[in-house]
């Protein structure tokens, strides 16, 4: 974590700006979101409470599940990213228990579509991205996320998935727009 301690480690103001742009996205889609589920970190908090703000009435629910790390080791490897083999282990079963925890179809029983906002961090959603569409979960760090952006899956009642946007930005002027 950069030698800085995870409370320290903080929305800056841009990231701000991003996450009112993305609050402001989300509301004007005019979906009916039934939850909002978001990962236990700071910075994913403070999104939350700005982007729930554009959303009265999500109920929202925060988890370590969804805490940044580390999934899977990359195929092909990257030099600029050498984590300790053990936090493959650490995360990447976390991060596994989240998928299979949250990535599944509805209810046989319910009768209409449903909308469920996850708010984590890149690599957990290039990861659960790679394992819903049965993508090899080594190809995760293959995916680029910019910040604050929209990933869309859908879970079909066949359990059919399909990726409507990944990474979507394109709601922010130009001048907001970061990566991960």
């Amino acid at each position: 974590m950069d030698g800085c301690l995870e409370k320290d480690r903080t929305l800056t103001p841009l990231g701000r700006e991003q996450a009112e742009l993305t609050g402001l996205r989300l509301a004007s889609l005019g979906l009916k979101f039934s939850k909002i589920i978001h990962s236990s970190m700071t910075r994913a908090v403070e999104t939350t409470d700005i982007i729930s703000k554009h959303l009265p009435g999500v109920s929202r629910v925060s988890t370590d599940l969804l805490r940044e790390g580390a999934p899977i080791e990359p195929d092909p490897p990257v030099s600029h990213w050498k984590p300790e083999a053990v936090q493959y282990y650490e995360d990447g079963a976390r991060i596994e228990a989240a998928f299979r925890n949250y990535i599944h179809r509805a209810d046989a029983k319910q009768e209409e579509d449903s909308y469920e906002i996850f708010i984590c961090h890149a690599n957990v959603i290039r990861y659960i991205v790679c394992r819903a569409l049965q993508f090899p979960p080594e190809g995760w760090l293959r995916l680029s996320l910019n910040n604050g952006s929209i990933t869309h899956l859908v879970i079909r009642p066949d359990g059919r998935v399909a990726l409507r946007t990944l990474g979507d930005t394109g709601f922010m002027p130009p001048n907001k727009i970061t990566r991960s």
